[in-house]
């Protein structure tokens, strides 16, 4: 196994297991692989949400780094090709990567020094970070903030928004002010009891948990398997997180899916009823720290640009839907709230939505209260 060179890795965000053999930022927790399914793991070595976070009054950084992978697959350029720099919620600067060593300088924008600055990486590449080096100023390593689990599949990954900075997952945590721990697995994220034990294992103020479209036809489940699956898969994860706020969201629309069954005569209509009717079984029965976010209305035909996976626009809109449920499920339960009763309707496909992804006229409060305790 390789380290990470050290002086980046104060800088680095969303990635919790150490390196393993040629895969500097794994997604999966690098000693269960014998359990891990090769078509996670090969998902699992894209550093999908994999940053660098810094505060400072560096004008600029020079990032020196390694990407090993021109293989961009079914995305295309929207894998990621290039550094991204964000800063108050705003995109200051975006440059392309090399294949192989390279050293880029990215402006940091003027904004204050205290703002942190988010630094995308080119993940398609499957980059390295081997040094970073301010520019006239100086940086330190942004200050740690709430951290979310995002499990899931394809969409959580970020299929098929143009690049890592417009994945919903990405717009969620900018908006929100957490620590994104990207544990989307493209084709491959179904549930799996491996992974629910390794959201058990890490540290998380959140978790959401987001699939069942790869049940449809990667991986055919029932609508029973579906329900035993989750139960199981939620019951494991609560043994690390008893009382840690989880949303779980249902599965978006997929037009050439809704009403099809596949090979065991389900469709994704009865994959996403099943996962809505088992979590409001398990929020009634008394998990009040456990909300829902229904997916069927948060995108429409037309923010599905290969018919499949939500675009830019559909990124934005399940930004919205999140950012909304997990505002309320970090709020504390008020005496006006009904606990268990949290199943949080998303904004139709029509609502306006902003850069950043949130519904135009929503409240939303300008930071979090955490009442979980973190495993």
């Amino acid at each position: 196994m390789t380290p990470r060179p050290s002086q980046p890795e104060p800088f680095v965000r969303g990635a919790p297991y150490p390196a393993a053999g040629e895969v500097p930022y794994p997604r999966a927790d690098p000693t269960d692989t014998a359990r891990t399914a090769s078509d996670l793991w090969h998902a699992a070595t894209v550093p999908a949400g994999v940053r660098i976070e810094l505060v400072g009054d560096a004008r600029a950084i020079d990032i020196a780094y390694r990407t090993t992978s021109g293989d961009l697959g079914y995305r295309g350029d929207g894998a990621g090709i290039v550094f991204s720099v964000w800063r108050n919620g705003r995109k200051v600067c975006e440059e392309e990567a090399v294949l192989g060593d390279g050293l880029i300088r990215l402006s940091l924008g003027t904004d204050p020094p205290e703002k942190p600055a988010v630094i995308y990486l080119p993940e398609g590449m499957h980059p390295l970070i081997l040094s970073l080096t301010a520019v006239r100023g100086e940086i330190a390593p942004a200050p740690a903030l709430p951290r979310w689990i995002a499990y899931g599949d394809s969409g959580t990954q970020g299929w098929v928004a143009s690049g890592p900075s417009h994945t919903w997952a990405a717009i969620t945590a900018r908006k929100a002010g957490l620590d994104l721990v990207n544990l989307g697995y493209a084709v491959a994220g179904c549930g799996e009891i491996p992974s629910a034990e390794h959201i058990a294992g890490l540290m998380a103020e959140v978790v959401t948990v987001a699939y069942g479209a790869s049940c449809w036809n990667r991986t055919p489940h029932s609508a029973a398997m579906v329900a035993a699956n989750l139960h199981g898969f939620l019951d494991v994860i609560r043994l690390g997180h008893p009382t840690t706020p989880l949303v779980v969201m249902s599965p978006v629309r997929r037009p050439d899916a809704e009403q099809v069954p596949n090979k065991l005569g389900t469709s994704l209509t009865d994959i996403r009823h099943t996962i809505e009717s088992v979590t409001r079984s398990r929020i009634m029965s008394g998990d009040t720290a456990l909300s829902l976010v229904a997916g069927e209305g948060i995108v429409g035909d037309e923010h599905l640009p290969d018919g499949i996976h939500p675009g830019d626009e559909g990124h934005k809109r399940i930004a919205a839907a999140a950012t909304r449920a997990i505002a309320a499920a970090m709020r504390p339960v008020g005496e006006d709230q009904l606990p268990g009763f949290r199943d949080i309707r998303a904004s139709g496909p029509g609502t306006p939505i902003d850069d950043e992804g949130v519904g135009v006229g929503s409240a939303l409060g300008a930071g979090w209260a955490g009442t979980s305790s973190a495993s």
